[in-house]
């Protein structure tokens, strides 16, 4: 990995964190709590969160989508990104969301729905910011 694709990643990673406490830490934290399921205790505190492994998942997502980009798909646009990262945000977070569904009881099948546009979104901004900056001269 080139400097470009690091910072293109690390970009991409802050963007989906800071995302990700927008849309889930604040804006649509009650409606996901009234599509809990009834599994009981496992969601943490602001409190008691881990913070450094959130900051850790959204870096490793970051990296992916910027290697992505640059090694195979030779993205390097907003839009292509937007599209790329929208794409690939419905396939990960349908695939984990359904699993997760079928084998929990986390949350009921409309809070599960509700997190896929969600990934849809953060996934296609944060990688919209990633393809801007590898194509960056």
């Amino acid at each position: 990995m080139n400097s470009k694709t690091i910072i293109a990643g690390i970009l991409g990673g802050i963007c989906s964190f800071l995302l990700g406490f927008v849309l889930y830490g604040m804006l649509l934290k009650d409606l996901f709590a009234g599509m809990a399921g009834s599994a009981t205790g496992v969601m943490r505190t602001d409190e008691e969160m881990v913070w450094w492994a959130l900051i850790l998942g959204n870096l490793i997502i970051g990296f992916l989508v910027a290697y992505i980009f640059s090694q195979w798909a030779g993205i390097s646009t907003f839009m292509g990104g937007l599209r790329g990262g929208a794409a690939m945000g419905l396939f990960f977070t349908a695939g984990f969301d359904f699993i997760f569904y079928g084998t929990t009881n986390v949350s009921q099948l409309s809070g599960t729905l509700l997190d896929m546009a969600v990934g849809v979104v953060m996934w296609g901004l944060a990688s919209g910011v990633t393809g801007w900056w590898l194509g960056r001269s």
